[in-house]
């Protein structure tokens, strides 16, 4: 099924990145060339502000990465920066690559495994 369409239901957009540029948003201030960034963390497939981007994107990335299947006994969240890897994986070399392809996400800054089984 894939990590996008089985996390979010989600197929993958059209030029969806695992790391796009941002978009930048005009603010409605006085000053009209004032421009709001958009997080790393809250970018999502297509910069665009999406309050779960970066699960998203590492979703993504996941999907893109042919030694990483869908496991679907473990589900991607983030807290922050910090993506979150939650379930069961079949070995310790499966959530060490998961770990390696999840820091390599523009905004992630840590991921966390405490919530992951090896089994």
């Amino acid at each position: 099924m894939g990590w996008l369409k089985r996390l979010f239901g989600l197929e993958k957009p059209q030029n969806a990145q695992v790391n796009p540029a941002p978009q930048v948003t005009q603010q409605q201030t006085a000053a009209p060339a004032a421009t709001q960034q958009i997080a790393p963390e809250r970018m999502g497939l297509n910069g665009e502000y999406d309050q779960s981007g970066l699960a998203k994107r590492v979703a993504l990335a996941f999907d893109q990465d042919n030694q990483l299947d869908d496991i679907d006994t473990l589900w991607v969240a983030q807290t922050g920066s910090t993506v979150v890897l939650k379930g069961k994986v079949p070995s310790q070399d499966i959530l060490n690559k998961m770990v390696s392809v999840a820091r390599n996400v523009n905004g992630a800054t840590a991921v966390d495994t405490n919530q992951v089984t090896i089994g």
